[in-house]
């Protein structure tokens, strides 16, 4: 397909002249300054603009035991991270009492490359980070609320970024063992390249589960990052590559476990599943001159996902007067190209020193054949719709940060984005269409202090999430033939928050903070139909605390807790709980182990019963988990053992209510759907450094 002359591509290949620069082939003298990221005890006072704002390191990330990839999100305070279905999908995404189905509000970088994608068959905002490998994450740095520039589409309710290392002090391996047939192995190293350094790195990964039937889950990472550096220059050019293979058992009938049609880990349809793939090549160049940072970031790349579910069993079909049962298919396919240029300027005046920042954000995506279709056995009988789509975005942002005095930072920003929807070609002629929309974001920060060591903020913005383009341009809904309302193309978000950070008690840091999101339009997740769809405004306001305690080098204790208040604004009645708003989370540990000896961790993770319906009638339930890891390492090697739901409860990772109907079934039966967390497991871990 001929690339659409609305995106600039040749801008992407002339950032560069933009540098005034060639890029070097040979080392300078000098070398940067080594940045050592400590973690979230680390001091952010002067420099965090929010009291929800952190980071975590590598070092952190690697001492939780956790269970699945996205998981590493749980390290932001808050965020709940489960799933509720196949270990190859994205994870569903919990977040400042959004369920934020896959993603959608939260939006995920590598480095400059952004993870969500639009428009996603599966629901929009749809974000997979299985092609991460934990071992080549250097930092985590996170953000909450709509109240930065930098950031655009998708996160209303927060982002985050994982920063690849430049390069590994040691080459590594490691593998690990498990029940239910787990195995991971990874090699990774540091060569040089010439003028610069190579990393390269393949991970393996294996799983069945404890489920009836087995998940055969398999994946595949690749990785090839080349790094150079000098005084002025940094540059990074990395390839990826993934591809995961699953068998599903999504999440099931109460009812059929509490009559012993099946078990507690069974199943309903056993051809559910998928497989995923996803290759990119980046490029990231910081700069500096002076006082004057440039950063550059240019990625491109390809995605597909093809993804069978069956959430409502014989529903649909009994309607329809057959039985071929309700399992549907989704399928993905997209190449996406995208980058990001901006510069830093830091000037003195008032005797302090200020900071402007300016920067455009250009992305494309060519998505071919994004289709549902209607299957038995994993075999199409029916096709309900299948589109051609193209999307762009341009995204120019500034901010400045003015210090009038040493105790007073006030921080003016405003983003404004373009975004081009265009559904090229579809199943029905008349769902076809075009249309742009520009919206301008202005956003607020003032920092007071530090007086005692302590700093007091303020942050509001305005924000928003773009809705699918199908949703965009569609008059009749393929699947019934009558016509179908259009959605806003974008969805203006506010938010506030006032903070507070603490660091007057030494190695502690404190963080307070009270936030309000509210959306014009609440994206709602539909369980019996495995996505999103607008819905009426939302409103929703919190409380967040986090404690982090580093006594010595060797001990961490951390607690996180959160309290969440969300409704939907609705006229009659007045208002109405969100379905799958969690109103309260705690998340807490502790991590103790010198570089040599003995080391170990417990980490607890809470969450509490929430609305399954707009009303509060039915509930889930709370979930309670606690992880556990103990080991012993030497100079080049170590061994662990991780305990995994170590009091083996009997937990659901997720729960949903709506209709479904079994085989055996006369009508449709409102019930809740459930995913159960896996039992205790073992794991071991074997890890050698050379």
């Amino acid at each position: 397909m001929p690339l659409p002359r609305l995106f600039p591509v040749s801008g992407l290949l002339l950032l560069p002249l933009f540098l005034n620069a060639q890029v070097p082939v040979e080392p300078k003298p000098t070398e940067l300054d080594e940045v050592i990221i400590e973690g979230k005890a680390e001091s952010l006072i002067g420099t965090a603009t929010s009291a929800s704002k952190g980071q975590t390191s590598t070092k952190e990330l690697l001492e939780r035991p956790f269970s699945r990839r996205g998981e590493l999100l749980e390290s932001i305070p808050g965020v709940i991270i489960t799933q509720h279905s196949g270990d190859g999908k994205a994870n569903q995404f919990f977040v400042r009492g959004a369920n934020l189905d896959h993603g959608t509000d939260f939006l995920i970088y590598l480095d400059g490359m952004p993870v969500n994608f639009r428009n996603h068959a599966h629901g929009q905002g749809y974000a997979d980070i299985n092609f991460i490998i934990p071992e080549l994450v250097g930092e985590l740095e996170y953000w909450k609320g709509n109240y930065y520039a930098q950031h655009g589409d998708l996160s209303s309710s927060g982002a985050a970024r994982f920063k690849l290392v430049d390069e590994l002090p040691q080459g590594i391996l490691t593998s690990t063992w498990g029940e239910y047939e787990f195995s991971r192995t990874l090699i990774a190293d540091t060569i040089q390249a010439g003028a610069g350094k190579l990393t390269l790195a393949l991970e393996h990964q294996f799983y069945n589960g404890p489920w009836d039937l087995n998940s055969d889950a398999t994946r595949w990472n690749g990785l090839l990052r080349w790094h150079w550096e000098d005084g002025t220059d940094k540059i990074n050019i990395t390839a990826m590559g993934y591809q995961g293979d699953w068998m599903s058992t999504d999440q099931v009938p109460q009812r059929a476990i509490d009559d012993s049609t099946i078990g507690r880990f069974g199943f309903m349809d056993a051809t559910n599943g998928g497989h995923s793939r996803r290759y990119s090549l980046s490029f990231d160049w910081t700069r500096e001159e002076g006082r004057t940072t440039t950063r550059t970031s240019a990625y491109a790349g390809y995605y597909d996902l093809d993804l069978f579910s069956n959430f409502t069993y014989f529903q649909n079909s009994m309607a329809r007067g057959d039985t071929l049962g309700d399992q549907f298919e989704q399928q993905d396919q997209r190449w996406f190209i995208g980058g990001e240029l901006a510069r830093d300027w830091r000037f003195d005046t008032l005797g302090q020193e200020q900071r402007f920042t300016l920067g455009v954000q250009l992305r494309g995506e060519w998505m071919n054949g994004i289709g549902l279709y209607n299957t038995m056995n994993r075999d199409r009988f029916n096709v309900v719709r299948k589109d051609d789509i193209f999307q762009a975005s341009y995204g120019l942002f500034s901010e400045f940060e003015f210090k009038p005095t040493s105790w007073l930072r006030v921080i003016p920003g405003v983003r404004g984005d373009l975004i081009h929807f265009d559904v090229q070609r579809s199943t029905l002629n008349e769902n076809t269409g075009t249309l742009s929309k520009g919206i301008v974001s202005p956003k607020l920060s003032v920092v007071f202090g530090p007086w005692a060591d302590t700093e007091f903020y303020f942050n509001t913005g305005l924000g928003f999430h773009s809705n699918d383009a199908r949703g965009v341009n569609i008059v009749t809904d393929p699947d019934t033939g009558g016509g179908a309302d259009r959605v806003d193309p974008l969805v203006r978000t506010y938010g506030a928050e006032f903070g507070i950070r603490n660091e007057s008690i030494p190695k502690l840091v404190n963080t307070l903070s009270f936030w309000l999101l509210r959306s014009d339009s609440e994206l709602i997740y539909v369980g019996d139909a495995g996505n999103t769809e607008p819905g009426p405004g939302s409103q929703r306001y919190g409380i967040e605390l986090a404690s982090y305690w580093r006594p010595t080098d060797w001990a961490m204790v951390d607690f996180e807790g959160t309290w969440t208040e969300a409704y939907l604004r609705t006229e009659n009645p007045p208002s109405q709980d969100i379905p799958g708003s969690i109103p309260y989370t705690i998340n807490a540990g502790i991590t103790l182990g010198k570089a040599e000896g003995f080391f170990g961790s417990l980490r607890g993770r809470y969450f509490g019963r929430r609305p399954l319906n707009e009303t509060q009638d039915i509930q889930a339930l709370e979930s309670f988990q606690v992880n556990a890891r103990v080991g012993y390492r030497r100079k080049n090697w170590e061994i662990a053992l991780d305990c995994l739901n170590l009091l083996n409860r009997s937990d659901n990772d997720i729960e949903y209510f709506y209709e479904s109907q079994l085989a055996s079934e006369a009508a449709p039966v409102e019930d809740r759907h459930v995913h159960p967390i896996e039992p205790r497991m073992l794991r071991v871990s074997v890890t050698w450094r050379f």
